[in-house]
This record gives structure tokens, sequence and C-alpha cells, in this order.
């Protein structure tokens, strides 16, 4: 074996141990039922072996701990593109309730990130590049989460049948721990990818919920199902319901996929030429060809950049919206 040969391997296999499930997630691994096994793949609406294992570890440990009863867990790709081959919204979120042999790959937001003029890591529509777990980055965190309370809040009125109704849009918490542990701080969780457009406001003094000269917003719902969200974690209307209800007052754990360690090991193998399967790691193809390198911008050093930006920022004093006609 050659020298570079040996490099690489002995890469593969020190990044392996470094993840913080590496034996559990071989214990995972190694139990997989049949039924399971027959989801995992790389192809459309399949789920990486990485992926599962290590949602499967972290579930197991949680439930092992009390953490979690609920008998589903959640786990996400963020590595997979935003369309399927045909055209659909390309699934990259997995639901799997082993007790009823149930598993459902359905479609996800990840974050958009910014581009300032000290840095640039925003992410394109198709593929994520960057991730970071700096407040105010917009940008997905991988790793180890657990599902917390859900809050409603009020964000409008829109027209729906020539009547104007208001919108409620629910906000499932995350509760991070290591790499993710300010996910309340980053008021990280998930919600419908549905956002209200604000265009006027309009007197309406009845509802709970106007303002205290008896106003309230109105505006176009706009669906970006399976698009970049604000980096918290997005389903369509119908599947966020459905993990609302499965979840809400019984948490789980959620393990999105990658680190900040896949991203730098990846990243290293892409700009030494090493093979990532002989190295033993993992990202969409499709996604890696897309991107070049992918790129992890740790708080320490992004939150500054953020910082500063912010303060740079012009004080303006709110503006009202215009009276609807």
């Amino acid at each position: 074996m050659s020298l570079k040969s040996l490099h690489r391997v002995l890469f593969g296999i020190l990044f392996a141990l470094s993840s913080p499930f590496a034996g559990q997630a071989a214990s995972a691994a190694s139990d997989i039922p049949a039924w399971l096994q027959a989801h995992v793949g790389t192809g459309e609406g399949k789920i990486a072996p990485v992926v599962l294992e290590r949602a499967r570890a972290l579930y197991v440990k949680n439930r092992q701990s009390g953490k979690v009863s609920n008998p589903c867990y959640l786990a996400m790709d963020a590595t997979r593109p935003s369309t399927a081959p045909n055209g659909a919204p390309g699934a990259r979120f997995y639901v799997i309730c082993e007790a009823d042999r149930s598993f459902r790959a359905v479609s996800s937001g990840y974050g958009n990130g910014r581009k300032l003029q000290r840095a640039d890591f925003s992410n394109g529509r198709q593929c994520a590049k960057n991730f970071s777990n700096a407040e105010g980055s917009k940008l997905t965190m991988g790793g180890a989460y657990t599902t917390a309370e859900t809050r409603t809040s009020f964000k409008g009125y829109y027209s729906q049948s020539g009547q104007r109704k208001p919108f409620y849009r629910t906000f499932l918490l995350f509760d991070g721990e290591g790499d993710t542990e300010n996910a309340r701080e980053r008021a990280i969780g998930g919600h419908p990818a549905v956002f209200l457009k604000w265009q006027c406001r309009f007197k309406n003094p009845s509802s709970p919920n106007a303002d205290k000269e008896g106003y309230v917003p109105y505006g176009n719902l706009v669906n970006y199902t399976g698009g970049r969200s604000n980096g918290c974690t997005t389903w369509s209307p119908a599947v966020s319901d459905d993990i609302i209800e499965l979840v809400d007052g019984n948490p789980t754990s959620l393990y999105i996929y990658p680190e900040g360690s896949d991203i730098d090991a990846v990243a290293n193998a892409v700009r030494t030429g090493s093979s990532l399967s002989r190295a033993g790691l993992y990202w969409n193809a499709a996604c890696l060809s897309a991107i070049g390198a992918p790129k992890f911008w740790p708080k320490r050093t992004l939150q500054p950049v953020i910082n500063n930006w912010r303060q740079s920022l012009p004080n303006h004093p709110p503006r009202d919206l215009p009276i609807c006609k």
C-alpha cells in the first residue's frame, strides 16, 4: 500500500471514530431490521446509511435515558438537492416509526444564508454549500436535536374564496446538544414552508390581534415548499401538520446531517482529490458536483462578522404598512 493510500485509510478511520455517535451508530447499524434496510441507499426516496445509523443511534440513546418515549424518530439529509429528477420537491427529511414498520421520506427546506461584504455564506436554491451554528447566519446546522414545545402565532390576513381569513403558523421548537446547543438562541425549529408577504393593513378592531389603532396586516400567502428557509427546517403544510401532531406533547429525536466535522472532512477530501467512499465519507453526489466543496462556518469565526454587519446598519424607524384600498 502506498503512503498516500495509507493516509486516506487512516483519515477515514480517524474521522469515523471522531463522530459522537460512532460506537452507538455501529451498534444501531448492526440490528437494522430488513424492512428498514430496504429503504437505505442514496437514490431518491432512500436514506443514506450514515444518516440512518446516526439518527437511530441518537434515538436509541434518548430512549434508553428516558429523554424521549415517542415510537418514531426524525432525520434529515441536508446534502440532497431541493428538486427530484421528476421535478417535484426532493425528499430529504425522514419520519421513521419502527414499531409499525413505517418509513416516510418528504421534502424539507435548508438555510439560505447571507451574502455580506466580508463573507459570502449564501446558499443556492438547489444544493446547500454553507452550514453554520452562528446566530443570525440563517444557515442549517447539522447534529443532534430533540423536538420541544410548539408555539402558534398570528401572521395576518389573506384572501381565500373572496374572503379575508386569518393566517396562523405553528412553530415546533428544537433543543440541541453539542454544536447545536444554541438552537433556542437561534430560534431554530420546524414549521410549514409558508409565510405571509404583507402588502397593507386594514381596520378590524374586533380582531384580538389588532394593533392599538385597530389595524391588522394583510398580504399574500407564499408557499416555498422544498426551497430555502432562514435556517429552520421547513415542510409542506400537510406534512408539517402530520409531524407536529406526531411530536406535540411527545418529543422525539431529530438528527440532521451533515455535522461540522463531516463538512470539514468532505471539503478536505475534495481539496486533496481523495475518494469519499474510500475515506468512509458521504455527500450527495449530484450536489457535491454542483457546489464543488461544502464549507462549515463555526460560530466562533462567523459570529463576529455577523455582529459587525449588524452594528454597521443604519437605524431606521419602523415604517407603517399603507392602508388597504
